[in-house]
């Protein structure tokens, strides 16, 4: 092939790696307004600006604090332990790829598209939080856990050459573990420690339905998350310029990834619906479900597979909430459950269903062993470092705020605005068995929306 013809191909090659991650990035934002309008109507009236504001607050810091440190842990952090190799020297800061480089057309568009992955994990955590954590204690822990817990997680299984891959013959290609499951353990671990919301629940633990002010928005902003994943799931694959590969290096199509996103959201839905009866908010939930729970092997699977996989993901999901709900757990949007717990799920039913599959480059092939270490890692590495760091902010006054400040909303207390002329007053109820709200006409207390 003549030289001018092959550099001319070499040319086409690099425009079309940059464009694809770019349009990635652009549709992984979506994510981050679904987020917003998500937890904008599952928070009360009183909350509205107020919630949205710790929203924008987080996806500013999570980006700053990845620019400076998260991108620096996953390149130099895949054997286990910090190496000041030559990609952990580039991702510094002031290296020569963290910025305008004519010779580096990469590095900005894969920092992107990885520093959205980090936003995702604390936004993840900010829903669970709504209404009674101050924005000081939940930045330093969306800090934590989007800039340092997750990335060494991403660093350690979602690396071609991570130890869990090397070692374990790990294989997480939709991040179910490194982003999901990470983001809905250290999730708990705040929630722990940080308690449920003022009349959540009765003195004898019975819960009581704090309603949403705008369910609609909230399923409005599950829509966008759902169109943001696609955008999500193309950053999870390398363009090569000659062909497709995942994070590991093993080929790969769009095809699949099509096929099994689309199949996942179908079957985590229908399941969801089932098992909650019809409840709303854990219907549209269980299409998040379903993607998360067949993201593990999502290059893998046959589409009739992810289904019945997903399908089980939607329909455990309701329970697990549940399940939390007895130990005075609050999650306001189901966070731990739909993240924490279907990311376990996923990384075992990858294990249970692709046992045996070889890896490319020598790797050990996948195996439910390698998958379940794997996943109690990830458990402990979400779990235990924002467990410990909220404790220590619970104990010096910075993890939750006043309870007048609570009562009277932090709109009102905290924001120079007002999102609404006026607020509806509705009634809040018990929760029965299946998680509606009782209508005995029996009222419980009362909650603004």
């Amino acid at each position: 092939m003549p030289p001018d013809v092959q550099d001319a191909l070499d040319t086409m090659a690099t425009i079309n790696n940059e464009f694809y991650y770019w349009v990635s990035i652009a549709l992984m934002f979506l994510i981050h307004a679904g987020f917003l309008a998500y937890e904008v109507g599952a928070s009360r009236s009183k909350n509205v600006l107020a919630t949205a504001m710790k929203n924008l607050l987080a996806l500013a810091t999570i980006i700053a604090s990845f620019y400076f440190v998260g991108w620096f842990l996953y390149n130099a952090m895949p054997s286990g332990f910090i190496e000041f190799n030559e990609a952990a020297k580039a991702a510094l800061p002031w290296g020569d790829n963290m910025g305008p480089n004519v010779q580096d057309s990469a590095s900005g568009i894969f920092w992107g598209a990885f520093a959205l992955f980090a936003a995702t994990t604390g936004s993840i955590m900010s829903g669970a939080v709504l209404e009674r954590i101050r924005t000081s204690g939940f930045l330093i822990l969306t800090v934590l856990v989007g800039s340092v817990t997750w990335i060494i997680g991403a660093a350690w299984g979602w690396h071609g050459a991570g130890w869990m891959l090397t070692k374990l013959g790990f294989h997480d290609v939709g991040a179910a573990g490194c982003v999901h499951m990470i983001a809905g353990f250290a999730t708990l671990g705040v929630l722990i420690n940080l308690g449920p919301r003022i009349g959540r629940f009765l003195p004898d633990g019975t819960p009581v339905t704090i309603r949403p002010h705008n369910l609609p928005l909230t399923m409005l902003g599950l829509m966008l998350i759902f169109t943001g994943f696609f955008g999500f799931l193309m950053g999870c694959i390398i363009y090569a310029g000659d062909g497709l590969t995942t994070i590991y290096a093993s080929p790969t199509t769009m095809s699949a990834f099509a096929f099994n996103t689309l199949m996942g959201l179908g079957g985590g839905i229908i399941g969801a619906y089932l098992t909650s009866k019809g409840e709303p908010f854990w219907t549209i939930s269980g299409g998040l479900c379903g993607v998360i729970g067949v993201a593990a092997g999502m290059d893998l699977y046959h589409p009739t597979l992810a289904f019945v996989i997903a399908f089980g993901a939607g329909a455990v999901a309701p329970f697990i909430g549940r399940l939390l709900e007895k130990f005075k757990i609050d999650d306001v949007v189901g966070a731990v459950s739909v993240h924490g717990g279907i990311g376990l799920y996923s990384l075992l039913m990858s294990g249970i269903f692709l046992h045996g599959y070889p890896n490319t480059g020598g790797n050990p092939s996948i195996s439910l062993w390698g998958q379940a270490i794997g996943a109690a890692v990830f458990a402990a590495l979400g779990f235990i470092p924002t467990y410990v760091v909220s404790l220590g902010l619970k104990k010096v006054g910075l993890l939750r705020i006043p309870k007048e400040v609570e009562e009277q909303g932090l709109d009102l207390t905290e924001v120079p605005a007002t999102p609404y002329p006026e607020g509806i007053p509705v009634t809040a109820m018990p929760v029965n068995g299946n998680g509606h709200a009782k209508t005995n006409g029996k009222l419980v207390t009362t909650a603004e929306v």
